[in-house]
């Protein structure tokens, strides 16, 4: 089986990365076969230059017959079972080659060694996608450079999306149902614990686990920050163009899920009928729901992940946000080839059409500031930029904040901005929503696609892996390759751009964080 790798996010991949599909080979020949003792019993993996690897772990039980349900450990076996193919991804709708089940909670780690008895720091990867699709079973995420740069353990994650994880049918399902709408967060609640209870056997530490994602693998990371069950599973987290700020209200929450049964010809009271609905026409339907996330349902997530404040149970956990610095040229511009080619003329209406995060600002004022601010930039340039700023980085920008504002968790806080540009078709897609992920995984021979061939891909991607491998390894993201990185405050607002040549500045981008400060912000969807 092959599995393509086609982007580094769905939906937020350069129209001929998405072309051009990588192959990562799902069975490796094996030259050895290291096996490990997990909980639910023996797996046999294989050696990668030197790295052992074992793909498709179970963590949980298959949930086809636990649709809506919290996740379960799996049955544990006897036999030793193969670890060298990735399992099923999340049902979901894609155009990949991927292979799609509700038997899905598996997991795939990487490792220098296996039982020595040391104790590694754990990275513990969650995939982007939002919370609808997407995987971790891909080339840019293998975690083989990583672990053998760094001596660390990799961990990369798949789990339940969409309606599967997030379809809030409480109100009509009754106590059964009542964790319903969070359940794909469970599984990775599930996921850390099977790190906590397995990971020394693979040669990790337990009390040292980190976790990353960018996208909706940083929006799920912000949001295990505010669960009580994920409390003490993991002790640093590192964020990549990904945020929850606040999360789905109940009553927000229900009017999706009853989209959702509309468009299945279900009624409320007929909610156990989806349990023998096939997967096909649950992932068809799921579209007819506005947004499907993390619920604020009052029990596995009590509160608004960073709202009002940032969350107290996580004050004491060292945290890196960051974010690119043109997320929205992929983000809105791929399949939107016109809007390279607006004018002054037309730019105003293009951006009063899709920029509803600028709330009331007149968008002919946004224009003017823009143009005083860069006055270089051409009208696409100004609508990336601003459609960005109001988009994709303010949630950012409030999540460091109220980091900052708090006295425990102040001193634990750095932000980055990535500035340095994929050379793919000719530069036009900047530093992109997904740029970082093969730099931080050190995989950029792998993703050549997406980052391009010339030095400085890899002179960035030495950056920001040795950034968190050191952040894994310290709790501090300070390391040789780049300057002395301060941590954040609401004066300097000290930021580390990572670029060919990395430096700290002073609240990048200040003017624009500026203008849209005054215009209120609600997670997406929620």
């Amino acid at each position: 089986m092959l599995v393509t790798a086609a982007g580094a996010a769905a939906g937020a991949v350069p129209a001929h990365a998405a072309r051009r599909s990588v192959a990562l080979r799902t069975t490796a020949p094996l030259t050895e076969s290291p096996v490990a003792a997990t909980t639910a019993g023996r797996v046999r993996g294989y050696m990668d230059n030197g790295i052992a690897a074992f793909k498709g772990l179970r963590y949980g039980a298959d949930t086809t017959g636990r649709r809506f349900l919290p996740p379960v450990p799996p049955t544990p076996w006897t036999e030793v079972r193969e670890a060298t193919s990735f399992g099923p991804i999340a049902p979901q709708p894609t155009g990949q080659n991927w292979v799609l089940g509700e038997d899905c909670l598996h997991l795939n780690v990487w490792t220098p060694a296996i039982d020595d008895g040391r104790r590694r720091p754990v990275l513990v990867w969650f995939h982007p996608g939002a919370f609808s699709s997407d995987t971790s079973n891909r080339v840019e995420t293998d975690g083989a450079r990583l672990a053998r740069r760094g001596n660390v353990v990799v961990v990369t994650v798949n789990h339940r999306l969409n309606a599967f994880g997030y379809l809030y049918l409480a109100p009509f399902g009754g106590p059964e149902l009542a964790d319903s709408g969070n359940v794909g967060m469970l599984d990775l609640v599930l996921a850390l614990r099977w790190v906590r209870d397995n990971v020394a056997g693979f040669g990790g530490d337990p009390g040292n686990v980190t976790i990353f994602g960018q996208s909706g693998g940083g929006a799920k990371a912000a949001t295990l920050m505010a669960m009580p069950e994920a409390a003490g599973l993991f002790h640093r987290v590192w964020t990549m163009s990904g945020q929850q700020v606040t999360a789905s209200r109940m009553s927000t929450a229900t009017t999706h899920a009853r989209q959702l049964l509309d468009a299945l010809s279900l009624t409320p009271d007929r909610v156990h009928e989806l349990r023998t609905v096939p997967m096909e026409r649950i992932v068809k339907a799921s579209r007819a729901a506005a947004y499907l996330g993390p619920v604020k349902d009052g029990r596995s997530l009590p509160r608004d992940p960073f709202d009002p404040d940032a969350p107290p149970q996580s004050a004491r956990l060292p945290m890196v946000l960051g974010n690119t610095h043109d997320e929205t040229r992929t983000l809105i511009g791929r399949g939107n080839p016109s809007i390279f080619a607006l004018t002054w003329e037309t730019l105003r209406a293009r951006l009063e059409a899709n920029s509803p995060f600028m709330g009331a600002l007149d968008r002919g004022e946004v224009i003017a500031a823009y143009r005083g601010m860069y006055p270089s930039y051409s009208p696409a340039d100004v609508f990336f930029a601003a459609t960005t700023a109001s988009r994709s980085w303010r949630g950012q920008v409030i999540e460091a904040e109220r980091r900052a504002a708090d006295p425990v968790s102040a001193d634990r806080t750095w932000v980055f901005q990535l500035d340095w540009r994929s050379p793919i078709d000719g530069g036009k897609w900047g530093a992109y929503h997904g740029l970082d992920v093969p730099l931080i995984f050190d995989n950029v021979p792998l993703a050549p696609h997406l980052v391009g061939t010339g030095r400085d891909a890899q002179a960035v991607a030495d950056q920001m892996s040795d950034s968190v491998l050191a952040f894994g390894r310290t709790g501090r993201p300070d390391n040789p390759g780049i300057p002395a990185w301060p941590t954040y405050d609401l004066t300097r607002r000290r930021t580390l751009i990572f670029d060919a040549t990395p430096l700290v500045v002073d609240d990048p981008r200040g003017g624009e964080r500026r203008l849209f400060s005054p215009v209120a912000y609600v997670q997406p969807g929620t």
